[in-house]
């Protein structure tokens, strides 16, 4: 679309969460040890999941992809908003916003179809447990988790390419602190009801549908639960996906406040601590959630510590 006697927008300036210079050092403070939790605790998970041998399951892998995508999550945003906080010029390029939102739409779909893929695996481990390891087979783990790491590529295609090919020819303020979408499409200088429109469409499509796989999942988990004759069968078999369930409604529950109403009521300070919870506080708690309510990766985690302590004293 033509911007008719106006210049299109070349770039769009963040306008962040304030413009206060003390509140930003220690915004930034906080945001850098935030981030620096969510690398080290999601990279711990990785290689523990890796190197330990008791972890080398379907569940284990499952979540070793999961840590991998809360990475390249975070990594889309969290670095940039780093840097505007103590930059004068929050200035994002058009093409580099439109490269932030795909990454962004690519993996936040992606984790979308990872998480519903981690609830088949706990489905068949508490409904089919004598032909668990047969049908969560090496094979179709790695198929799972390419089809997760995919699945986001059509959504953040088709989002970005109808954002990005709508008219913006006026203001280039973007009231949030990365270009997220229903901030970005406020922006645009003509109706935006078709858009809005595709998008829900979309969202429903490839957030709506692995949620619904997981609602399917876990109703037959219960049941199965609900049928066992031991009360430590039960406990046993609800502790191996309490975190799942933890991390899904978290994940869930806020992403679903902001994309299922791109237009909402909401102030745009309220909408930028819902971004804030599934963009950044939530990749730092998926590890912790993980470790503190699984007994095996907190011996895995000790054991490859206690590891590489030993191998540096041997070195010396």
């Amino acid at each position: 679309m033509i911007c008719e006697n106006h210049t299109r927008v070349t770039e769009f300036i963040l306008l962040g969460f304030t413009n206060n210079p003390e509140m930003q050092v220690s915004l930034f403070i906080l945001f850098l040890a935030i981030y620096t939790v969510t690398l080290l605790g999601n990279f711990l998970i990785v290689i523990v999941t890796s190197v330990d041998p008791a972890l080398q399951t379907p569940m284990y892998f499952f979540l070793r992809n999961l840590s991998l995508l809360e990475v390249c999550f975070t990594l889309v945003m969290v670095p940039k908003m780093l840097v505007d906080l103590v930059s004068p010029r929050k200035i994002i390029s058009f093409v580099g916003c439109g490269t932030q939102m795909y990454f962004f739409f690519l993996f936040g779909s992606s984790e979308c179809f990872l998480l519903s893929m981690m609830a088949y695996d706990r489905f068949v481990a508490i409904c089919n447990p004598l032909r668990y390891s047969v049908i969560m087979n090496r094979s179709l783990c790695w198929w799972m988790a390419m089809g997760s790491w995919m699945s986001g590529v059509p959504v953040s295609m088709l989002q970005t390419a109808w954002m990005m090919a709508l008219p913006f020819c006026g203001p280039n303020a973007v009231d949030h602190f990365f270009c997220d979408g229903p901030p970005v499409l406020k922006l645009v200088t003509v109706d935006t009801t078709m858009y809005e429109m595709r998008a829900l469409a979309s969202t429903l499509l490839f957030i709506m549908f692995p949620f619904s796989l997981i609602l399917v999942s876990y109703t037959r988990i219960v049941i199965t639960i609900l049928r066992m004759s031991s009360a430590t069968g039960r406990q046993k078999a609800f502790s191996t996906c309490s975190s799942h369930l933890i991390v899904v409604s978290l994940f869930y529950g806020t992403a679903s406040l902001t994309y299922l109403r791109p237009k909402s009521n909401q102030s745009p300070e309220s909408k930028k601590l819902v971004s804030l919870s599934y963009t950044v506080i939530t990749p730092m708690l998926n590890p912790i959630i993980y470790s503190l309510r699984n007994n095996e990766v907190k011996g895995a985690a000790k054991r490859t510590i206690i590891q590489k302590v030993l191998q540096k004293l041997d070195v010396f």
